[in-house]
């Protein structure tokens, strides 16, 4: 069972690099970085995880770019794996980022892992140019555009959100043929064949292991129909607060048919975070 982990404090607060190098050395799996380019100051969508005390934590229009952070932690490591957890697709130039993913898996020596989603601000949309009605077309669309440049010499492509002749594109990803895909859709039977259909695995944020379980055994019916294997796929359990912390709440999940758990790591200063994951390596390791 791999164990990754997810830092949202600020870079001006603590060394991401430095916690990321401290976490490889513990034995950690992974470390994930998320991603909103903008927040706006007004929008009509509540956020997922809010109270009516705190309808948003300020991380979330504090955080640096995931791509940015993760390339200087490909710097600063050499076998960490390094995710999004996610990168809102619709909201970024399809072209552009897949240079970019390209040469950080070439520059990390194929390491990336490339979490998706569609994002939940209808105004954080618009404002970067996406089709938020229709996100997950946008998303779907998007990803056909990446993978036809990093796995094409010269591909064209003709569709609703991007229009171009024979283009070149290059470095290609270090990984055959392009760092793995995973959809953070939720547990519904739309989202989970989207999975099954197109994408490279499943990282989605739910309340219980049982609720993962069916998910996972969802997707593999759905691969079973499209005759797909479902072992050829990566199932992630993305965990909020204290959630997976435990031996326990680890075994559990994998017996529920996850290869990875991603912890959220609650410290927001480098010493802390460092202190907060030497804490989990002993739990868990």
């Amino acid at each position: 069972m791999d164990v990754g982990v997810f830092q949202t404090a600020s870079m001006r607060d603590a060394d991401t690099a430095a916690v990321a190098a401290h976490a490889e050395q513990l034995g950690f799996e992974s470390f994930w970085a998320p991603d909103h380019t903008v927040v706006p100051v007004e929008y009509s969508v509540p956020y997922p995880g809010g109270t009516p005390d705190q309808p948003e934590p300020d991380y979330l229009w504090q955080l640096a770019d995931p791509l940015v952070v993760l390339a200087q932690i490909a710097g600063a490591t050499s076998t960490i794996k390094l995710g999004t957890g996610v990168l809102l697709v619709p909201e970024r130039n399809a072209i552009l980022t897949a240079k970019q993913i390209a040469t950080l898996d070439e520059c990390s020596g194929g390491r990336f892992i490339l979490g998706i989603g569609a994002g939940w601000n209808p105004e954080e949309s618009t404002v970067l140019g996406g089709d938020f009605e229709h996100r997950w077309s946008h998303v779907k669309e998007n990803i056909a555009v990446m993978r036809a440049l990093w796995t094409e010499h010269a591909p064209e492509f003709h569709g609703t959100y991007n229009d171009f002749p024979p283009i070149r594109c290059y470095p290609k990803p270090k990984q055959d043929p392009h760092p793995p895909v995973l959809l953070a859709a939720i547990n519904n039977p739309r989202a989970l064949k989207r999975v099954a259909e197109w994408g490279d695995g499943w990282i989605p944020i739910v309340e219980s292991a049982e609720e993962f379980k069916a998910g996972v055994e969802q997707i593999e019916r759905y691969c079973n129909e499209l005759d797909r294997d479902p072992q050829n796929l990566d199932f992630t359990a993305f965990g909020l607060g204290d959630q997976w912390k435990a031996r326990a709440d680890v075994e559990q999940i994998e017996a529920a048919g996850a290869n990875r758990v991603v912890l959220w790591l609650a410290g927001t200063a480098t010493n802390e975070l460092k202190k907060e994951l030497d804490g989990l390596a002993q739990e868990l390791f």
